[in-house]
């Protein structure tokens, strides 16, 4: 008696089969974010550029040769050195400067000694009265002489103190203008230094928007798949009669544009409004129109109709059967049909 295989298969195969039917696949994983009301104003986008409030080329005070200047890239902090003068001329005549100090400061000592004395004996004697005026004068002459050897000393100490080139903020040394060896007449331009943590966008609008950019307003900032917030420090409310706008100053945080760096400013066209609003990656867009998927509380979705309205940023404005505080699907939407269970994975 042959004995076939073929049987246990099959029983095998219809017992398998019900249970995957029953299964069914995977519900597919999703991300969702909450429909909420928000202010919320139209925009436009306008170039602007980060620069630094603490851009600087450092000149120097006094003639001479360059002993020493920075490298390019040198990180300094405020009152740290960035180039040494040659000061060899300035020390010797320092020198001198103490000397002659101390040479007047004697003598006027003296004066004051001789003018006590005579001031006893003039008391009964009329020719030491007339020495001790001319004493009073010469005394007088030396304090003189003295102030103004002190004042002497002071400017070369003033001299002295400027052939170091200090940093006068924080920053980054980004050009040398002059070479160590070389010789650097009064003003002449050293190194460039830039502070990186204080920042600043300047942008430029059109004057028709003016009225709706105040001081202190949040607006986004985009460069190269990068965003950020910056906040408004000052509007200039001046504008160019060439091109018929306006400027204004924002302030970022450091580290997330480098200085130079061209980037486009989202600025307000209309004033603020209440509307209803979902990250823009809710909307699926399908030949029928711009739909969301919404998740209800039995983590199956529907699919409703919207129309799209202003936005800012990732935000926007959106109108049709979708109520704040609902939850919409803004991964894993592209497939989703309508009445399908999803499975939450993040929000």
């Amino acid at each position: 008696m042959r004995i076939s295989l073929i049987q246990p298969v099959i029983l095998i195969l219809a017992v398998i089969a019900p249970m995957a039917i029953a299964q069914g696949p995977p519900a597919p994983a999703v991300r969702v974010d909450v429909a909420e009301i928000r202010s919320l104003a139209s925009t436009t986008l306008v170039p602007g550029t980060v620069v630094s409030r603490n851009d600087a080329k450092l000149a120097a005070e006094v003639p001479g040769r360059l002993i020493s200047v920075l490298d390019v890239g040198s990180t300094v902090t405020s009152g740290e050195p960035v180039a040494r003068i040659e000061d060899t001329m300035l020390r010797l005549r320092h020198d001198e400067l103490i000397a002659e100090v101390a040479r007047v400061e004697a003598r006027l000592d003296f004066l004051r000694k001789e003018e006590s004395r005579f001031e006893k004996l003039a008391e009964n004697n009329l020719a030491a009265a007339t020495q001790l005026e001319q004493t009073r004068s010469d005394r007088g002459v030396a304090a003189g002489d003295l102030a103004v050897a002190q004042a002497r000393l002071a400017q070369n100490e003033d001299q002295l103190s400027r052939t170091s080139l200090r940093a006068p903020f924080s920053g980054v040394v980004v050009e040398r203008l002059m070479m160590p060896g070389e010789r650097v007449t009064e003003g002449g331009e050293v190194v460039r230094l830039v502070d990186q943590q204080m920042l600043e966008v300047i942008a430029r609008a059109p004057l028709e928007y003016y009225r709706f950019v105040m001081a202190g307003m949040a607006l986004d900032l985009g460069a190269m798949g990068l965003h950020a917030e910056g906040r408004v420090r000052t509007v200039v409310a001046v504008g160019d009669e060439n091109t018929h706008q306006f400027e204004l100053r924002i302030d970022i945080e450091a580290g997330v544009f480098p200085v130079g760096q061209t980037l486009r400013v989202a600025v307000p066209t209309s004033e603020l409004k209440e509307v209803l609003v979902v990250h823009r990656d809710a909307l699926v867009l399908r030949p029928e129109g711009i739909t969301v998927f919404v998740l209800n509380e039995d983590d199956s979705v529907r699919q409703a109709a919207v129309t799209v309205g202003i936005g800012a940023g990732d935000l926007v404005e959106i109108r049709g059967d979708v109520r704040a505080g609902e939850r919409v699907v803004t991964r894993g939407n592209e497939r989703l049909q309508p009445g399908q269970t999803v499975s939450v994975t993040g929000a």
